[in-house]
């Protein structure tokens, strides 16, 4: 409990005390005595001051109030109803003939999605109608490791049905199924050869388990070469139109159109960030199997059951410290041979693309049919030749 302290045994150290300043006693000063009070006259019915601004302010109250009830009568009891929106204006114009939104349903029939128990698990991915009669095509690694009679193709209305696998080509990564069942709507099949870099696209498929996803963007790059190599040890070879188009897991094979909803190309692969050993999803680039070069090879699985293979005739090692690739060995009876290159010629350029690992030339020379004539620009011994190479098949 605080001790009470008097004045008197604080005052030494009083802050506010002047110790030099002379004692004075004050003494109270007299006090008169009040006035007589003075009689306030009479004034009936007068107001004080107080009275008026009470009144005042009663009466400003209840004009405010009067008021408030006046108006919200007046707006609510009004006979027109208030309309919110257009109204019944003329209705919003038509999408306009040829634009996304008017493609999509046209070709949404022919997009379908393809499941296939692999030992690995159930495999998903995309494919598309490619004939009336039940021919689809979808990428090879949507049923790599799948039986030929155990997969199922689910159309764009949720209809399942059992495929068979007709055909495969491993490298070029692409299937053929067939699913008993006629009258179905085929794609319209674009030209590869004429797409250009900044025309607009569209895919569908089913990314991620979710089918019917529509994603838009343009061609960003041609002839774009990938070597890919996957779980089963099978090397994968794509000279890809590129995309900006939104692919992800499940995309793969599934259709890439342009603006006249025709098919050009078949999506196949997705560029992805590794973080912490994972792969992250699209992030951009996409990459899609020319469709020109993708039903040559489906029209020859279904008419003999296999893909033939465009080959230049030579085999090739990548170069140290330099750009190309060397020729390691030269069949006799190739097409390079007969074009007159040899064993130590560095290739430089095929048709026009530069050539910088041995899977660049597979890649661009696989896109080709046999037969087909492309320029190959190497050098031998410091100076640069060129040779018009005509492609064949492969004999086996």
């Amino acid at each position: 409990m605080a001790v009470r302290q008097h004045w008197w045994t604080v005052a030494l150290n009083d802050p506010w005390r002047d110790p030099d300043s002379p004692a004075v006693i004050l003494a109270p000063a007299p006090v008169a005595p009040p006035p007589p009070p003075v009689p306030e006259p009479q004034r009936p019915l007068a107001f004080t001051t107080r009275t008026m601004i009470a009144v005042a302010l009663i009466a400003g109250l209840l004009a405010g109030s009067l008021g408030g009830a006046i108006a919200y009568v007046a707006a609510t009891a009004t006979e027109t109803p208030v309309v919110l929106g257009a109204g019944a204006g003329a209705p919003p114009a038509p999408r306009s003939p040829g634009s996304l939104a008017d493609l999509v349903p046209q070709v949404m029939p022919s997009v379908v999605t393809v499941t296939a128990p692999t030992v690995q698990g159930e495999s998903l991915g995309s494919g598309f109608v490619i004939a009336e009669s039940g021919y689809v095509l979808t990428n090879e690694h949507v049923v790599s490791g799948a039986s030929d009679t155990a997969v199922t193709v689910t159309m764009s209305d949720g209809t399942s049905m059992a495929a068979v696998v007709v055909g495969r080509d491993p490298e070029s990564d692409l299937a053929v199924l067939k699913v008993s069942r006629s009258g179905l709507s085929p794609v319209f099949l674009g030209d590869s050869d004429g797409v250009v870099v900044g025309d607009g696209v569209f895919a569908i498929g089913t990314p991620l388990a979710l089918p019917g996803t529509v994603t838009a963007g343009v061609v960003s790059a041609l002839d774009r070469t990938i070597e890919a190599r996957d779980v089963g040890g099978v090397h994968r070879y794509y000279a890809a139109i590129q995309t900006d188009a939104a692919v992800n897991r499940g995309s793969s094979g599934g259709p890439l159109f342009d603006y006249a909803g025709r098919v050009i190309g078949v999506n196949s692969v997705i560029k992805s960030v590794v973080e912490d050993g994972r792969a992250a999803g699209n992030i951009g680039i996409a990459f899609a199997i020319p469709i020109n070069q993708a039903i040559r090879i489906a029209s020859e699985i279904i008419d003999t059951g296999r893909a033939r293979r465009t080959v230049v005739g030579a085999n090739f090692a990548a170069q140290d410290g330099g750009s190309g690739v060397r020729i390691t060995t030269v069949d006799d009876a190739g097409p390079a041979a007969a074009a007159g290159m040899q064993v130590g010629d560095v290739v430089l350029r095929l048709d026009g693309h530069n050539v910088e690992a041995p899977g660049d030339v597979i890649a661009l020379v696989r896109r080709y049919q046999p037969g087909a004539t492309v320029t190959i620009v190497y050098s031998r011994g410091g100076v640069t030749q060129s040779a018009s190479v005509v492609l064949v098949a492969d004999a086996n």
